[in-house]
């Protein structure tokens, strides 16, 4: 069974712990501040909570155990409701992301503070918080990506002037095709999978770096 499954059987637990947070915190943060720029789509809709039953995608989740990568339901938007809709735009889009960079910060704290204050734990529960942290900075990078459906094509897509972003919107739908067969297709070892083998590694030896500087 194990071959047809992206992690190793005994990190499936830790996995989908994990996801429960990063898609649950994620989808939130998108809501939330929505919210607090005056967009009620989504609180409406029952999308303001942390229950995770309201944010996770069944199938997107299935995905992410057997071809490690998924999806949540996304947390609708609607940008009429905002004052200044480019600001508000980004700064939605942003927060998702930077939930998940803020898990993975916690994470970081909890295996160095634990252990700079001598709690002895398991194995298990350090591989866990590994796998906590990794999984959190890998969608930290992947949704900034300036690929739609990502939240890093609307960050590009709010910021751009009009024109580029009517262009933007024309094409958008090719765009999800190539993210597709980006992602998909051995291609990824050419575009995808170098992004990752550099970006994610600088980004958790920044933050290890910085937060055991907090406890040593």
């Amino acid at each position: 069974m194990e071959r047809f499954l992206a992690y190793p059987i005994e990190w499936i637990p830790y996995v989908a712990i994990t996801l429960v947070f990063a898609f649950t915190f994620h989808e939130f943060a998108h809501a939330y501040v929505a919210y607090k720029f005056g967009d009620h789509t989504a609180a409406k809709q029952g999308r303001l909570t942390l229950n995770p039953l309201k944010h996770l995608d069944p199938v997107g989740t299935i995905l992410i155990f057997i071809a490690g990568f998924g999806w949540a339901r996304p947390v609708p938007v609607n940008r009429f409701f905002f004052k200044k809709p480019r600001l508000a735009g980004v700064l939605v889009s942003v927060a998702g992301p930077l939930s998940n960079l803020v898990l993975a910060a916690i994470g970081f704290i909890a295996a160095y503070g634990l252990r700079s204050f001598g709690f002895e734990l398991s194995a298990g529960f350090y591989q866990f918080l590994e796998i906590f942290i990794q999984l959190n900075i890998v969608l930290f990078v992947f949704n900034l990506l300036p690929l739609p459906p990502l939240d890093g094509y609307r960050i590009v897509e709010d910021l751009a002037p009009n024109h580029i972003r009517a262009k933007m919107t024309q094409y958008e739908q090719y765009g999800i095709l190539i993210f597709l067969i980006l992602v998909i297709t051995p291609l990824d070892q050419y575009t995808i999978q170098p992004i990752f083998g550099t970006v994610v590694p600088w980004v958790a030896h920044s933050l290890s770096d910085f937060f055991y500087g907090w406890f040593y």
